[in-house]
């Protein structure tokens, strides 16, 4: 979806809430522009799968990856319907500045809603509100550029954050911190076939070291890519990225029943982190980098990215170790029980192939 040619747009659970679309983040954008008069324009851009989604209508069509404009025309009224409701414009103390007649309009992939409000009627500031896609889905987000111009200031609404103040200052550097790393950890934990793969390296460990050196190159290697993609220097396609992630899955999985080489995987989780760092910023994209504080974003988002990681890290070790007692014949010496290994390989393998074969189909 484009939206005025701005690019803005996340361990045996494996199974639970698993689809084809690891990395797709559910997302609306937003441009509130203040003008002259106290007058606020408003718009609001969807993806077409997801107006029809909370409007009832079927304007987007799948094949060909775009809404079909005489389908948005005849269901305007519907989706129009929809963003009203979950957008507002008001003065502090709630008053509703005075709505003009809302337009809606395809884009690409996506639809634009369209609005000015008039807020001659409210003193002080005046605060914009949103829950489109919110109000369903808590994990969603709205990005929203305040004013004209590709570094327009950039705020981050969700489930718990539905409000922007026009006239106040630009989010501090610790505001913004706190929302990226946020993000970072969410993408993480939504991404399960990063899980997936981050359990499939380490299911033959048994000792903190290599675990550590393991951690370490995917870190090094996703922090290179996702810093050189998330700032236009080096960017692939998702049509390849994505894929190629789920190959890597894939081969770390069927790797489990050639090797146990655990000491020396640090340097195929390197290789493969450098392609998973694409991964993380196209998620990064999607919600874009604020202008003035592109560096902090960026940090944060990374290192968000690292606690999730170390997070999933330390559940998935321990816990394979646990089993090993229990499974152990010879509490003294516990070992790790080979059929442990391939099941979970073999499981992580299926995950890796199917998410292998949609992103093909869908490329």
């Amino acid at each position: 979806m484009r939206f005025p040619r701005l690019a803005l747009l996340a361990g045996i659970t494996l199974c639970i809430g698993v689809s084809a679309h690891a990395h797709q983040v559910n997302l609306s954008t937003a441009r509130v522009t203040l003008g002259g008069n106290r007058t606020v324009a408003v718009e609001v851009a969807l993806k077409g799968s997801d107006a029809d989604r909370l409007a009832g209508t079927s304007v987007f069509d799948a094949q060909r990856d775009s809404v079909d404009p005489r389908l948005v025309a005849a269901s305007a009224a519907r989706i129009i319907g929809y963003v009203t409701a979950h957008v507002g414009v008001t003065g502090l103390d709630g008053s509703p500045c005075e709505p003009g007649a809302a337009v809606l309009v395809p884009d690409g992939d996506g639809v634009i809603f369209r609005n000015t409000f008039s807020c001659g009627n409210v003193t002080g500031d005046i605060v914009y509100r949103s829950t489109v896609l919110t109000a369903s889905d808590p994990g969603a987000r709205q990005v929203v550029l305040i004013g004209e111009g590709a570094n327009a200031p950039q705020a981050l609404l969700d489930a718990s954050n539905t409000t922007v103040t026009l006239s106040a200052p630009a989010p501090s550097l610790f505001a913004t911190m706190q929302r990226y790393l946020v993000t970072g950890i969410e993408h993480i934990f939504l991404g399960y076939d990063h899980i997936a793969f981050l359990v499939g390296v380490v299911l033959w460990a048994r000792r903190i070291v290599p675990v550590i050196k393991i951690v370490t190159a995917f870190t090094i290697a996703h922090s290179i890519t996702l810093s050189l993609a998330a700032l236009n220097i080096v960017v692939i396609p998702s049509i390849v990225v994505e894929p190629a992630i789920a190959a890597s899955i894939v081969f770390v999985a069927m790797e489990n029943f050639f090797s146990r080489d655990i000491d020396g995987r640090w340097r195929v989780t390197f290789v493969f982190g450098l392609i998973h760092g694409f991964g993380f910023a196209g998620a990064l994209r999607e919600v874009g980098l604020p202008a003035n504080a592109i560096v902090t974003a960026l940090a944060a988002f990374n290192v968000g990215v690292e606690i999730g990681q170390v997070a999933i890290v330390s559940l998935v070790v321990p816990g394979l170790m646990a089993l090993d007692r229990l499974m152990a014949t010879d509490q003294a010496k516990p070992v790790r029980a080979t059929s442990l290994v391939y099941g979970l390989s073999v499981l992580i393998s299926l995950l890796g192939s199917y998410w292998l074969v949609t992103r093909m189909f869908e490329a």
